[in-house]
């Protein structure tokens, strides 16, 4: 496999960015123009010695803004730890430089919207869980990278990368199409990776747990909802656990993602909108591309659909289990566990059912293993895809349980756990691994919904916690201010960075500039002023009670009927996106 370098300088020139190889024994120089945006291949003898020189630790890509062309670069980095002897790196920061030295032939308006799209990016830079290996492809499961041919193995990190988890991809486009530039860039994943060296019986072996977050229908938690016209889902996420002991290695899969047929749960101010399933669309068709490319990626599908069998939830699982009957595939089954209702009144222990109803499909499917001589012993041949709502908080629970059972079947089958040993019976390990799993709830949780996860007292302890119904609360209001007031500004800022949005520096106007009803802009000071006028009145009271009853009553229903208004009228006051259609999101 043709590595990547590890080490840079950037020099910058006026005209030029000159980026160094600095690992030992390279002299290969990518050089810039800052004009013409062209890219080439250079000896280290070419670079000037006027630039200004600092080093990095690696490319992100380019862009396109109003102001053109900026190219982002690692600047920071943290060792993660070592994977089969390559070093993983989590990106920590990051530099946005533009290719022009000024912007002063930009229009007021063209440099506030130029502003705007730097934040965007900056936004989606610093939203944590960008991790990267120069030496080897993090893209990959075990299982995928043991079942590709030798031309595979030959290619360059950018070529071999699972595109679904690349989310430099869109950047790193005109540096993909040279493949003699290939080894001055990697793939970047986002998610969440936990390394840790565990000892059990005296026995050290290397835990490892590796969340790869979807680039395809990214996005925020209500505005990104289903799957689109290609069947790829929203917020699907690929989890593998892998444990390392003495040079045999295990690796177990599970997939979460979004119900895929489209719906959608637009914010409209109401703690939690009713869900909407398209009437005007065929769900079949990207049902079954969905399912078609999951099976043919990870063998046999289980189903655990873990959204209320009552309520506004109850016709999405209907239709959910209506489609999978409706496919007649033998390789899918499904099963809907109604979690809320099960686990009602602090009953946590019933998850079990679940568990151990899905106990021989688990035995059935298996996990990769490969011994210690190399030989693969073993393959996972089916995935449990989970799902509720948003995949996050009831999801992870339900993975860190089933990975947990096939943890305790591999560490037995390596020899670490004797016969009759338990996994919950360690507990210096239970408590590593119950922490990474509430690490991994919150990472998930924070790149989609924008806050930690709820539930995580029960993944780090096993019981949950009044306290932990109280911190809940707590992330559940940030979730609704976040959602209704800020998201679609973070969901802009994907599709910015994704490439689902392309700025064009011929354009005038940018949809940035979306001119307000004036409900928006009347109807709050409405409220606002209503509401202050009734607490004055309250506390400067008139010359009887029953004026100032009167007083308090008239502003009191002002106040209450604007706020009615709002409410009714929720989608023109939240924060929805601007760069991407409307039919998209929906």
């Amino acid at each position: 496999m043709a590595t990547a370098y590890e080490r840079f300088n950037l020099h910058a020139t006026p005209e030029k960015f000159y980026i160094e190889a600095c690992d030992d024994g390279a002299n290969d120089v990518l050089v810039i123009d800052r004009v013409s945006t062209e890219m080439t291949l250079a000896g280290v003898k070419d670079i000037p010695p006027s630039g200004v020189t600092k080093p990095i630790c690696g490319i992100m890509g380019t862009i396109r803004l109003v102001a053109g062309m900026y190219l982002i670069v690692i600047t920071r980095k943290r060792k993660v730890g070592d994977l089969f002897g390559h070093t993983v790196w989590k990106a920590v920061e990051f530099d946005v430089i533009s290719y022009k030295k000024t912007i002063l032939h930009l229009t007021d308006i063209q440099m506030q919207d130029n502003k705007t799209f730097l934040s965007m990016i900056n936004n989606v830079l610093n939203t944590d869980g960008f991790y990267f290996c120069t030496d080897y492809d993090l893209t990959h499961t075990q299982q995928r990278l043991s079942n590709t041919s030798p031309d595979f193995q030959e290619m360059s990190l950018l070529e071999r990368a699972d595109q679904r988890f690349m989310w430099n991809g869109n950047l790193l486009r005109e540096i993909t199409a040279q493949p003699e530039l290939h080894r001055f860039a990697f793939p970047v994943i986002h998610g969440f990776i936990v390394m840790k060296p565990c000892c059990i019986n005296g026995k050290v072996f290397e835990w490892i747990l590796i969340s790869r977050r979807s680039c395809f229908r990214a996005g925020v938690r209500y505005y990104v909802r289903g799957i689109d016209s290609e069947g790829h889902a929203a917020n699907f996420v690929e989890t593998e656990q892998i444990v390392q002991y003495n040079n045999s290695r295990v690796s177990f899969v599970q997939t979460r993602g979004s119900m895929p047929f489209f719906w959608s749960q637009r914010p409209n101010l109401r703690y939690k909108p009713k869900p909407q399933i398209s009437n005007d669309t065929n769900h079949m068709d990207g049902f079954k591309r969905h399912f078609e490319s999951q099976v043919l990626i990870y063998g046999k599908q289980v189903i655990l659909n873990l959204v209320n069998q009552k309520g506004s939830e109850l016709p999405l699982e209907q239709a959910f289990a209506k489609m999978v009957n409706g496919m007649e595939n033998g390789l899918i089954k499904y099963i809907a566990f109604d979690f809320h209702k099960e686990c009602s009144k602090m009953r946590w222990h019933r998850l079990q059912i679940l568990v151990e109803a899905v106990s021989d499909m688990q035995d059935e499917f298996g996990y990769f293993m490969v011994s210690s001589d190399g030989k693969v012993t073993s393959e996972q041949s089916g995935t449990f895809r989970s799902n509720c709502m948003d995949c996050l908080d009831r999801t992870n629970v339900i993975q860190s349980l089933l990975a947990r059972r096939s943890l305790q079947s591999q560490l037995q089958r390596m020899g670490v756990l004797h016969v009759g040993q338990k996994i919950e019976e360690q507990a210096d390990f239970e408590k590593i691994y119950k922490n990474a799993w509430a690490d991994n709830a919150n990472a998930c949780a924070k790149q989609y919904a924008g806050t930690g996860a709820l539930k995580t007292d029960f993944t780090r302890t096993g019981k949950r916690t009044h306290w932990g119904l109280v911190m809940d609360g707590w992330n559940s209001m940030i979730r609704y201010y976040k959602n209704n007031f800020s998201d679609g500004f973070r969901q802009d800022s994907i599709d910015l960075f994704l490439g689902n949005y392309t700025v064009d520096e011929t354009d005038g106007l940018t949809p940035l500039h979306v001119q307000k009803d004036w409900k928006f802009l009347l109807l709050p000071v409405i409220m606002v002023v209503a509401f202050s006028m009734c607490i004055i009145c309250l506390l400067m009271a008139g010359d009887t009670w029953t004026e100032t009853l009167a007083y308090v009553l008239f502003w009191g229903m002002a106040s209450a009927l604007t706020t009615a208004v709002i409410v009714v009228n929720g989608r023109d006051f939240v924060d929805a996106p601007k760069l991407v259609q409307k039919e998209k999101m929906d």
